[in-house]
């Protein structure tokens, strides 16, 4: 779903070996309006239903990562998509780039559907270049069944006790493997302090060779299997887990959470931004918001499609129950700005420790 964020220049310098290896593989049909998401993230069957309702058509290709849509759209300079999911640091980043265009909420009454907390969000107040999707918390994701004591702090998976050395995970992503370490150190999830960002370096590097693996996609089927029992995590993933067994949980840490937020930007360069925005007015319709909530289990910044969910959704995924005032108390990922060199280096010689 996410991974590692950068600036504007240095995002430029960052990715210019991935933009070399996108192949004319990745293009699109710039004569659609081309929207590019991750795989499962919407329905199955947005492109009939959008067109029922507005005449329109679209097409929907995917990304499997926030690094691989950036690297196509910095070589393009933006074009051939119209709109693109990203999570919000990689939306600053089109901002300041000038790839975003502006959200015309005239053209989407259905931004009144958002939670207030959704229009203030530090990195985008007022939803100006970007409409969020899904939010929500990363913590600890356990078998309740296989672990003595349940965890409540981050030092129970940085420093585990001895009956689960060996059966745990961290997320690989640069910003979340970092951010494990700064909420256990207690400095921010945007630090850029060269000394803490060492100590945390020091530490992630220690809590190394406790882990089982380093997992981003699979953590919550080692954990179904039994083969892990306590994961570093995204709310909604440890759902899929909670799905396949109730005897798993989750839990954010005392020392808290990012906050992330994944959104919609519309390209500047799209000549379809009257369809562009009509497009995000149907996804922030209640009903069609709702699916996301129900289907991939990530809660969703808009009240009226939360208000109508089924309650025993909440009993069953009591993350998802989490408001968006609790939500709201931790910390947003940022983009760092040159700070990111600093993140990618700690990452590399943490992964290549012994």
């Amino acid at each position: 779903m996410k991974s590692g964020y950068a600036n504007t220049r240095a995002l430029t310098a960052a990715l210019l070996t991935t933009v070399m290896s996108i192949t004319s593989a990745g293009a699109v049909n710039a004569a659609d309006l081309v929207i590019s998401n991750w795989d499962g993230y919407m329905a199955k069957d947005i492109a009939e239903t959008f067109k029922a309702a507005t005449g329109l058509e679209i097409e929907v290709v995917n990304h499997a990562t926030n690094e691989e849509i950036m690297g196509k759209l910095m070589a393009s300079g933006g074009k051939g998509y119209d709109v693109v999911f990203v999570s919000s640091p990689f939306a600053e980043i089109l901002n300041h780039q000038g790839l975003a265009a502006p959200i015309d909420a005239a053209a989407v009454p259905n931004l009144a559907n958002l939670y207030p907390e959704a229009t203030k969000l530090a990195y985008d107040p007022g939803n100006t270049f970007s409409v969020p999707y899904t939010w929500g918390s990363t913590g600890l994701c356990y078998r309740s069944d296989l672990i003595k004591t349940a965890p409540d702090s981050w030092m129970n998976l940085l420093a585990p006790s001895d009956d689960i050395k060996g059966k745990t995970t961290m997320l690989a992503t640069d910003r979340w493997l970092m951010a494990a370490g700064e909420l256990a150190k207690g400095y921010s999830v945007n630090e850029t302090d060269p000394a803490k960002l060492t100590e945390v370096r020091d530490l992630l590097i220690s809590a190394k060779k406790t882990l089982l693996a380093y997992d981003d996609t699979t953590f919550y089927s080692k954990l179904v299997s039994g083969e892990a029992s306590l994961v570093h995590a995204w709310d909604g993933w440890c759902n899929y887990g909670i799905t396949e067994n109730k005897d798993i949980k989750y839990v954010v840490p005392k020392e808290g959470s990012d906050l992330w937020v994944d959104t919609i930007v519309v390209m500047k360069g799209s000549e379809k931004k009257d369809a562009a925005m009509k497009f995000i007015n149907f996804i922030l319709d209640a009903k069609n918001h709702a699916w996301a909530a129900e289907n991939i289990l990530y809660k969703v910044p808009n009240k009226a499609a939360m208000e109508s969910l089924d309650k025993t959704l909440f009993e069953t995924y009591p993350n998802m129950a989490m408001t968006p005032a609790e939500l709201t108390k931790y910390e947003l990922l940022r983009d760092l700005g040159p700070a990111q060199k600093d993140y990618s280096r700690a990452v590399s010689e943490i992964k290549a420790a012994n």
